[in-house]
């Protein structure tokens, strides 16, 4: 993800634009003051140089006002920017103007389709037999997880053993996870699709946001399998702690949305 700023002094708004590129794209810093601005409603903008900034789609980036540990967040993204703008330096600005421009009330249902898709591949109900290390990390991170979903939302997952084929999930077991996820606020549908982008799993990311893992359990259970390898042949530098540290990242910036 990547970004970058257009300045309207005519208006006094910063449009913040972000979009998918494997070319690395930065400019420089052109700000010199960040502060959070409180709206009559209450809520709060984010300031550079006291110009508003202003999402993707030109809806100004309005932060609710039972969020002011987000306003500091994102207004700290913003001063602690050094002379170049890097890439993927703005997650939570990103996790932001997405819950704006990409949550609205006519979008729920089609994106919450998509996710209840990953279900059916989801990585927590794929368990191999061998070797023994990949079993016992399968043990220790996908079945608390399997129960924790089970009992509490009274559904029954279908696990496959050491098989790459599959059955979809059940409709009745959708259509409760649907029910669940109906309920969340732009912000926090947000935050769980990224979450579920990330970890390739339904179940991990509704663990995050509902706070039944940490960003810590959460990058481990996605990355079950990688662990597997470290612990037989080593980590590779540069390879795995790198990805390692992005979803870390992505998970933090997901949990700290949902403060």
């Amino acid at each position: 993800m990547c970004s970058f700023l257009l300045v309207d002094s005519s208006s006094r708004l910063i449009h913040v634009f972000f979009f998918d590129q494997e070319a690395e794209v930065s400019m420089q810093r052109f700000w010199k003051t960040v502060d959070i601005h409180p709206s009559e409603d209450g809520n709060f903008h984010i300031r550079l140089d006291q110009r508003k900034l202003v999402t993707p789609s030109g809806n100004q980036l309005v932060i609710p006002r039972s969020k002011i540990a987000l306003a500091v967040l994102v207004a700290r993204e913003w001063a602690e920017q050094r002379k170049i703008l890097k890439q993927h330096s703005l997650p939570l600005t990103s996790l932001v103007s997405r819950s704006i421009d990409g949550m609205k009330v006519e979008d729920r249902d089609e994106i919450i389709d998509s996710l209840l898709n990953y279900l059916d591949t989801d990585t927590v109900c794929f368990f191999e037999e061998k070797p023994q290390r990949l079993v016992d990390l399968q043990d220790k991170h996908w079945k608390p997880l399997i129960e924790w979903i089970s009992q509490t939302y009274s559904v029954n997952l279908k696990i496959h053993h050491d098989s790459i084929l599959f059955a979809k999930q059940s409709p009745a077991t959708k259509e409760a996870l649907r029910s669940v996820v109906m309920h969340f606020d732009r912000l926090k549908l947000a935050g769980f699709e990224r979450a579920v982008h990330v970890t390739k799993s339904f179940v991990i990311a509704l663990a995050l946001v509902e706070g039944k893992l940490t960003v810590d359990e959460a990058s481990d259970a996605s990355r079950v399998e990688v662990l597997s390898q470290i612990a037989r042949w080593g980590e590779v530098e540069d390879t795995h702690d790198v990805d390692f540290q992005e979803i870390r990242m992505k998970l933090g910036s997901v949990t700290c949305a949902l403060i």
